[in-house]
């Protein structure tokens, strides 16, 4: 039970994040570097990891952590895979609007599932593969816009550079989770051990984007330790916490449980982002959400349902004793 409840926090603040993001603006801008939150939120899980893991080796016996550099040279490699995941994903959007980036975006779920299966080794049964396919169907169906609408025609219009791209964006996406799944289940170091070399990594590459886009703006809003807070208010700091609690929720359920438990929590999370924007936003709900919504819960249940709760069995009665003692009576007098 303990990873259902991380999975409905995961998909709580995963929700949230899109909603506080759009509150921390100020007419529609952002006054803050944006690009500041994500360093200050590894900075975050950094921190948390760093206290738990020290509190945890107050006790005994001593968690074990594995200070081999072969094994920690491998926990830069999702930072790196993001990286390049990020810089794919603005290319994208150079050729394809955002619904349609949206869309295609789904694919990772189904392709989380094939590497789920090649690079993990973990079988699913045919009904958790059909799962796998209707949540796709499920959330990309949800953000389909009405045809009468001008982005509906611009839905398969782009240049074949754009799909192509966006189907290496979903690659990596799915990528970088399967292989920070197996980063945590490789050995039974302290969850707390791995973070904090998964977080250390991923701090530094994100100050190197910073420092990076200093020397592309040629220090023209100086350096990035003077504008690091600037702008910042209580609901920014709000969403530095929710991109940390949720990296340390995903980091939980890596290790606990697997990448298609994430995949459910922030698919379910997006959903429920919509119906929250209905009443927040004033967005209006349209039929594609809702069937959306109906195809997405036909999804979980068909993929964490027990199988004789989906496919009605046979029931095979006992045979009656008394019927078994006149059948033997029977045979022995015609013998």
């Amino acid at each position: 039970m303990q990873w259902c409840i991380v999975a409905s926090l995961l998909t709580i603040f995963t929700s949230s994040q899109g909603i506080i993001t759009t509150l921390s603006q100020s007419n529609g801008k952002y006054k803050y570097d944006y690009t500041t939150v994500p360093f200050l939120a590894e900075v975050f899980k950094l921190l948390v990891s760093s206290c738990l893991l020290w509190r945890e080796c107050q006790k005994s016996p001593l968690p074990k952590m594995t200070t081999d550099w072969k094994s920690i040279r491998l926990f830069p490699i999702p930072s790196i895979i993001y990286l390049i995941h990020n810089n794919v994903q603005f290319a994208t959007l150079i050729y394809v609007d955002t619904s349609t980036y949206q869309i295609m975006g789904n694919l990772k779920i189904v392709i989380t599932g094939i590497l789920f299966r090649l690079f993990l080794r973990k079988k699913l049964s045919n009904l958790q593969w059909m799962a796998i396919v209707l949540l796709a169907v499920g959330t990309a169906t949800s953000q389909v816009k009405g045809c009468g609408e001008v982005s509906c025609d611009s839905l398969f219009s782009a240049p074949i550079q754009g799909y192509m791209l966006g189907i290496l964006s979903a690659c990596l996406s799915a990528l970088a989770g399967i292989y920070t799944e197996f980063l945590m289940k490789k050995n039974n170091d302290s969850l707390y051990w791995q973070n904090v070399q998964l977080y250390t990594f991923g701090a530094i590459f994100n100050l190197a984007r910073l420092v990076l886009d200093d020397f592309r703006g040629g220090f023209e809003k100086g350096p990035w330790w003077q504008r690091l807070f600037n702008g910042y208010t209580i609901t920014t700091w709000v969403v530095v916490l929710n991109l940390g609690c949720s990296g340390l929720l995903v980091s939980w359920l890596m290790k606990y449980a697997d990448n298609i438990v994430k995949v459910y929590s922030t698919s379910m999370a997006m959903l429920l982002t919509m119906v929250l924007s209905v009443f927040l936003f004033s967005f209006r709900p349209t039929l594609q959400l809702f069937l959306g919504i109906i195809i997405c819960m036909m999804s979980l249940h068909m993929y964490f349902a027990p199988p004789g709760m989906l496919v009605d069995l046979p029931s095979v009665g006992k045979a009656d004793p008394k019927s078994l003692i006149d059948v033997s009576i029977e045979r022995r007098t015609v013998s």
